[in-house]
């Protein structure tokens, strides 16, 4: 597995500190997915506004067919998240 810097939560500041707060799951931590752009803080917020457009934007897919899609890719991928 690669392993990938990442900015610490403690200190975070300015867009950084904001995405952190924004993106927080609710007990002080980001999925790594989210995390590893921590180090260009503008990269985080454009892979979550993408991410949101696919998954919860216009589509002649269903939300519950987009995750379905999701899932398998993740699994023909060996991702383990």
């Amino acid at each position: 597995m690669a392993y990938i810097r990442y900015a610490p939560y403690e200190g975070a500041s300015g867009l950084l500190g904001e995405l952190y707060a924004a993106y927080d799951r609710g007990d002080g931590r980001l999925d790594n997915i989210i995390r590893i752009h921590s180090l260009n803080p503008r990269s985080m917020r454009d892979h979550v506004d993408l991410y949101s457009h696919l998954m919860r934007g216009p589509s002649p897919l269903s939300r519950i067919q987009r995750e379905m899609i999701a899932v398998t890719v993740s699994t023909l991928n060996d991702c383990f998240y």
